[in-house]
Order: structure tokens, then sequence, then C-alpha cells
């Protein structure tokens, strides 16, 4: 007899934080996201089998890592163009 899997209600959280944190609270559910993904990952595999979820919170890993990784990349472009319309400004 197989026992009953209960989903990890960290799991949840982590997916659902890291959809918010692309459209609603983008810098509150981003880093909620990824601390609840890393704790629901630790939750699951110290449960020995009683816990399901691992792909939710790997989904909520991965939302919340690539949002951090736009914002990132945003920032750069951001200090890029900032920069070379401050050096163009220097010039003339």
């Amino acid at each position: 007899m197989n026992p009953i899997r209960q989903t990890s209600s960290l799991a949840i959280t982590s997916l659902v934080a890291g959809i918010l944190g692309w459209s609603l609270v983008p810098f509150l559910g981003t880093v909620v996201a990824i601390v609840t993904g890393h704790m629901a990952r630790k939750e699951i595999r110290n449960s020995a089998g009683h816990l399901d979820g691992d792909g939710l919170a790997i989904g909520g890993l991965v939302l919340g890592w690539l949002a951090v990784a736009t914002w990132l990349v945003g920032v750069l472009v951001l200090f890029l163009f900032l920069g070379g319309v401050a050096w163009l400004v220097s010039l003339g």
C-alpha cells in the first residue's frame, strides 16, 4: 500500500510568489519565491517520501532567479545607457 503524499505548502508558496514576482509584487514576490523554494526543497528531501512538490519548488526558484537576472541586466543596461549619454554630453 502506497503512503499518501502531501504537497509541500512551501513549494506552493514558492510557485505562487514566483508568479507574483513577475506581475503584481516584483521585488517581494521574487525574494519570497527564492527563499521558500529553497526551504521547500530541503523540507521535501527531509520528509522521507511523505511530501511532494519538488517540481513546484523548482518552478518557483526558476521564476525567482530569472527575475533577479532580468533585474540585473536591466540595471546594467540602464547604467550603460546613462553612461553613454553622459559621455556624449561631455564631448559637446
